[in-house]
């Protein structure tokens, strides 16, 4: 794999705040930096992670005073030299420092060159380096904890611990390969399909966490959806405390999904307010309620609103005319309730008033409770990419051809094989023991920060 020993610079924070810090890295980043830098002493003379206040000069001018930060290799993000400068935040004073470290040699860094020079250089596993992105777009609590928790290392460790356990299985059978003129087998067929069917369990546990952990990373998608003039826009002005949605006594006015976005407790929600479902000659309405019923279709919970000023008290509850998924939430929603005060409703119906709040925060700490974060809060490691959830994919139906295979008697070799198969695609989450290719890095760094 090609490693480019350039030296890349990059402002390492976001524009427009009182500060930036601007990082150097590579071979001659000290060598730059003391082409730029007037301190007490050449920062080639000083010792690493250690911070010395100074000037950044273009010949006699001062551009700035800053502050440069050195970490010498290998004790830095990237593995090699570093330097930060602390900067003021002005956008001409930026450019400058960039402008002059670029005319002593280094180069502008590409998007998430530095996290791909940390992988490469084995500072942090792959996940550990998509993680690095998911922190810096992390929009809540609950995010911010699952891409804390992979950066740390501990979701690489459990894909560690499998893939050891992987390793040890094929070290057996090919032993046997060693020694097949003798015709022994090193290793016991029933203990094997023991430990692949608890490793299959584990592969499963962290296959089926993708449903939680995509929707605490992209936020838990709930759908509001009912008859017409229900009060869904209502609901969804009334959950976000602001008037999003316009709201009208005539029937059908929700032509398109609306979608904002509301944090309850560290989760983030994306709500959905659609049309109402009815039976219409409307092209326009038609098309509206075929998006609600899609949004139905890609939402974590629904939120099913009744009108009560529609219900027959001598007949049954309604029941939603469409069907969810297993996996799927749904909260049954009585709204207009204050007009009925004394209704009694059974579970798991709850009773609302969109227009006056009443059991609004009910209603909140329901959809917060959809949300079991138990596990994510307890530190278990969670899967929130899709690549991760399809290398998962591909381990568990190659552990289902394995074991099928040594039930069928399978020769060593081609057993081997597939066992080797769960190694791969293990691996290629973490990127421990498997060479990717630099087309493949390359997608995966480019949605990066410039900087990072």
């Amino acid at each position: 794999m090609y490693i480019d020993h350039d030296t890349i610079i990059a402002p390492a924070t976001a524009s427009g705040g009182a500060l930036t810090v601007i990082r150097l890295a590579g071979e001659r980043a000290v060598e730059i930096a003391d082409h730029l830098f007037r301190g007490r002493h050449p920062m080639a003379e000083t010792r690493s992670h250690t911070a010395h206040f100074g000037t950044i000069c273009d010949g006699e001018r001062v551009v700035d005073e800053v502050v440069a930060t050195l970490f010498r290799a290998p004790h830095s993000y990237t593995g090699e030299d570093t330097v930060e400068f602390s900067c003021h935040g002005s956008s001409y004073i930026t450019a400058e420092v960039l402008r002059l470290a670029l005319e002593a040699g280094a180069r502008m860094a590409e998007p998430g060159e530095f996290t791909r020079r940390a992988y490469l250089a084995g500072r942090l596993d792959l996940s550990q380096a998509e993680a690095v992105a998911d922190l810096i777009a992390s929009s809540s609590r609950a995010a911010h904890t699952l891409a804390s928790h992979q950066m740390r290392g501990g979701y690489s460790s459990a894909l560690d611990h499998l893939r050891e356990e992987l390793l040890q299985l094929t070290a057996l059978l090919e032993l046997e390969l060693d020694f097949s003129e003798e015709d022994v087998e090193f290793a016991d067929r029933a203990q094997l399909d023991a430990t692949m069917a608890a490793i299959a369990c584990e592969v499963a546990r962290l296959r089926s966490s993708f449903a939680l952990g995509n929707a605490i990373k992209e936020g838990v998608a709930v759908a509001i959806v009912g008859a017409p003039n229900v009060g869904k826009s209502t609901l969804l002005n009334r959950l976000l405390n602001e008037e999003r949605a316009m709201v009208s006594e005539i029937a059908g006015t929700t032509r398109d999904v609306i979608e904002e976005q509301l944090t309850i407790d560290g989760v983030r929600f994306r709500i959905l307010d659609t049309a109402g479902i009815r039976t219409t000659d409307d092209r326009l309405e038609q098309m509206g309620i075929e998006r609600t019923r899609q949004s139905i279709e890609r939402a974590q919970i629904v939120i099913w609103m009744v009108d009560a000023t529609a219900l027959d008290t001598t007949q049954p509850l309604p029941v939603p005319d469409f069907i969810l998924r297993p996996e799927q939430r749904l909260l049954s929603v009585i709204n207009k309730a204050d007009l009925y005060p004394h209704l009694v409703l059974p579970e798991p119906f709850l009773s609302i008033s969109a227009y006056t709040g009443c059991g609004i925060e009910a209603l909140r700490r329901a959809l917060r409770a959809a949300v079991p974060t138990e596990a994510l809060e307890e530190g278990a490691a969670i899967v929130s990419s899709a690549r991760h959830y399809e290398a998962l994919t591909i381990a568990t139906e190659a552990l289902q051809r394995a074991r099928h295979g040594l039930q069928e008697g399978l020769p060593t070799d081609l057993l081997s094989e597939e066992i080797r198969a769960v190694i791969v695609a293990i691996g290629s989450i973490t990127g421990r023991g498997v060479i990717l290719p630099d087309e493949v890095l390359q997608t995966l760094f480019s949605h990066f920060c410039i900087g990072k």
